[in-house]
C-alpha cells in the first residue's frame, strides 16, 4: 500500500518567496502586467506550456498562460515535467497525498492518478524523484492563485525517449478525453545559457513547432539535440494528448529570455515560452 504523503516545498524561499503574502503580491504583479492578447482565443483551454525558472525570471512569461485561468472555479491539472535531479526510465507519478507551498496544500487527484498508472506499465507511482524537483512546483503558486478548487496529478519524465513519450501520450489519450474538468500542463524552459542572439534563433524553431501545433516536428527536433528544451518530452506528450482531447489550435502567448527580465544579462540566457492549446467552440 502506498503511504499518503505531503510533498514539502523544495524551492520556496529560493526560487520564489517563502512568505505567503510576498508570494501572492509577486504572482499578482505578474498577472496584472499581462496585456490583452491581440487575438481572440477560440474555445476551451485544454493545455498550457509553461516555463519553470525562478519566479522573477520566468514569472512574467508564465503569467500569460495562467491569466487565462483567472477566477476559474475548479480544475484538475495533470502536470508533466522533466526530472532535473533524478535519473530513471518511465514516468514517475506522485499518486498520493498533496504538494505544499507557502499558499497551502494542493491535493493529488488520486483516482485519476491511479487510472493513468493502470493505463500503461511505464507510468508508475514513485514519489522520490519529486522531492527536490522544481519543474512542477514552480507552476503551483500561479495555479493556487487563479483556480478555486484545485487538484493535481504530478508526473515527471525520466528519459524523455520516444518510447516514453508514446507511453505517456497513450495513457493520457485513453484516460482523459471524457474529463472536461482536466487541464494538461507541460513544464519546460527552452535553450540554456547561450548568448541571446543564438538562444532566440534556436528557440524560434521550437516556438514555430508549437505555433503550428506540430508535436511530431518538435519530437524530431529534440531527438536531434537536447539543447532546445529541457522539457521537450513533456511538451510533445501534452501536445499529442491535447489533440486527442479535442484541441485543434495552439497559440503562443509570450516568448522571452532571462535577459529580458531581472538581471538584464544577454550573454548567457534561458528561453521561456508560454503557450495555450485550445479546442474550437461547438458549431
Amino acid at each position: 500500500m502506498i503511504q499518503t504523503t505531503v510533498r514539502k516545498s523544495a524551492v520556496a524561499g529560493f526560487w520564489y518567496p517563502g512568505d505567503p503574502l510576498q508570494l501572492v503580491r509577486e504572482v499578482s504583479e505578474h498577472l496584472r502586467a499581462v496585456r490583452p492578447f491581440p487575438f481572440a482565443l477560440p474555445g476551451r483551454v485544454i493545455g498550457l506550456i509553461s516555463p519553470h525558472a525562478g519566479l522573477k525570471y520566468s514569472g512574467p512569461v508564465a503569467a500569460h498562460g495562467f491569466a487565462l485561468l483567472r477566477n476559474r472555479p475548479s480544475a484538475t491539472v495533470v502536470m508533466v515535467g522533466p526530472a532535473h535531479r533524478s535519473v530513471f526510465d518511465g514516468v514517475a507519478v506522485y499518486s498520493r497525498g498533496a504538494f505544499e507551498t507557502p499558499l497551502g496544500r494542493v491535493p493529488v487527484a488520486e483516482d485519476l492518478a491511479d487510472a493513468l498508472i493502470a493505463a500503461d506499465p511505464r507510468l508508475y507511482a514513485e514519489p522520490r524523484p519529486h522531492r527536490d524537483e522544481h519543474s512542477l512546483e514552480m507552476q503551483l503558486p500561479f495555479l493556487q492563485h487563479t483556480v478555486g478548487d484545485l487538484k493535481i496529478v504530478p508526473m515527471l519524465m525520466g528519459s524523455q525517449s520516444r518510447a516514453e513519450i508514446s507511453a505517456l501520450t497513450g495513457a493520457l489519450s485513453r484516460v482523459l478525453p471524457d474529463r472536461s474538468d482536466v487541464l494538461l500542463l507541460a513544464s519546460s524552459d527552452l535553450s540554456h545559457y547561450h548568448p541571446a542572439t543564438v538562444a532566440n534563433r534556436m528557440d524560434a524553431l521550437v516556438v514555430g513547432d508549437v505555433e503550428r501545433f506540430d508535436p511530431e516536428s518538435l519530437q524530431e527536433r529534440i531527438e536531434r539535440t537536447h539543447d532546445h528544451a529541457c522539457g521537450g518530452g513533456p511538451m510533445v506528450a501534452v501536445m499529442k494528448a491535447a489533440r486527442a482531447m479535442g484541441a485543434e489550435q495552439a497559440a503562443v502567448l509570450r516568448y522571452a529570455d532571462s535577459g529580458d527580465e531581472a538581471e538584464r544579462n544577454k550573454s548567457r540566457v534561458v528561453g521561456y515560452l508560454s503557450a495555450v492549446l485550445t479546442a474550437l467552440p461547438p458549431a
